[in-house]
């Protein structure tokens, strides 16, 4: 009689333990035995020369690009291969939000006289029919846009940017040039002299007709290097909000950490492109630190950059590094460098340049 009882409490034990069960979550000794448990199902490997057409291979396939020497982004040969344009674009208040300045894949800003500022922005990508305004050069823009090997377009000029010009023997279309009726125009409704404008077609008429070549020679070296992967500073200092101190339009950069890109202020407002209306956001911002001074009793500006070199900053992905920098004018020759003396490399995307002051180091900000 004792035996069958027996039974009968184990099965009332099992019942009540498989009850509780129920009522409480798996733990990794229940989840690893219940695997166990489970038949192995396996699947036949299929051959690497063989195809499923079930799935859908996508490969990186890049026939007929090549690395943009300005961004490092993948860009058809037919335009990679091009000399960029250097245009001159006024950023007087009136005219901050410039049209056609969202398309440049490097913008450089400095000091012009009287503490406003210009930018000079370089890009393979400009299109549309109106691009501007346009304004005069200043020499060390002239030097910049050598480092490109680009044509540079411009309305006007110093006479020490005459000199340059010359020295340099850069191609360049001057608004105030004989040929400056077919290469750009007045827009009428605007005061001048910030009311100069141009075009791709009119700039492409004025390439013609001055018989530039627009091919890159086959000895050019690109002026950067870049990441083949997006990059993270991480000796880098923390960098959300770069602010530099140029007296008129008093520029800022917001790292957007979604987007990972710097978007630019002025004036107290975004700084956008007028055409699109959308602001103006780079991956890399260099600030590079030049000797800066007066050149006569006018205000105008030059600097040390012929056969120079200093120091600056690089900053990318909300991380800023301190770099040097070296330049042979003469040989064309430009490049910065890393704390451990090793040629910087960017991440790809857009690039904005301020040429700022050395002895105002203090005003560039960064938080």
């Amino acid at each position: 009689m004792k035996k069958p009882v027996f039974i009968i409490v184990l099965i009332i034990i099992a019942m009540a333990t498989a009850s509780c069960k129920k009522d409480k979550p798996y733990d990794k000794d229940d989840i690893i035995q219940e695997l166990e448990d489970k038949p192995i199902v396996t699947k036949p490997v299929v051959p690497d020369n063989t195809k499923d057409p079930d799935i859908e291979i996508i490969e990186d396939n890049h026939d007929g690009e090549m690395r943009s020497n300005l961004t490092g982004l993948w860009v058809p040969i037919e335009i990679g291969s091009k000399r960029p344009l250097a245009i001159q674009f006024s950023n007087f208040k009136t005219v901050r939000n410039q049209w056609g300045i969202g398309q440049a894949d490097i913008i450089y800003e400095a000091f012009v006289e009287g503490g406003i500022t210009r930018l000079l922005a370089i890009g393979q990508s400009f299109t549309g029919d109106r691009i501007g305004s346009i304004r005069s050069s200043r020499h060390y823009f002239v030097s910049f846009a050598d480092e490109y090997d680009a044509i540079y377009i411009h309305f006007g000029k110093t006479k020490y940017a005459v000199s340059k010009l010359k020295d340099l023997a850069i191609n360049n279309l001057d608004g105030e040039s004989g040929i400056g009726s077919s290469v750009f125009y007045r827009d009428k409704s605007m005061k001048a002299p910030h009311n100069a404008f141009t075009s791709l077609d009119r700039i492409l008429e004025g390439i013609k007709l001055k018989g530039y070549n627009v091919d890159h020679s086959e000895d050019y070296e690109p002026h950067f290097r870049f990441y083949e992967e997006d990059t993270v500073l991480l000796d880098g200092t923390d960098c959300n909000k770069l602010s530099i101190k140029y007296n008129d339009n008093k520029p800022y950069f917001i790292y957007d950490t979604e987007d990972k890109l710097y978007l630019r202020h002025q004036f107290g407002e975004i700084h956008k492109d007028s055409n699109t209306g959308q602001q103006l956001a780079f991956k890399n911002i260099i600030v590079q630190f030049v000797k800066e001074w007066d050149i006569d009793k006018n205000g105008y500006q030059t600097m040390d950059i012929e056969n120079a070199e200093g120091t600056g900053y690089y900053i990318s992905n909300g991380k800023m590094q301190e770099i040097t920098w070296k330049k042979n004018e003469k040989n064309k020759w430009m490049r910065y460098f890393n704390s451990q003396g090793e040629e910087l490399t960017l991440n790809s995307g857009k690039t904005y340049i301020s040429v700022y002051p050395n002895n105002r180091i203090k005003d560039v900000v960064i938080e």
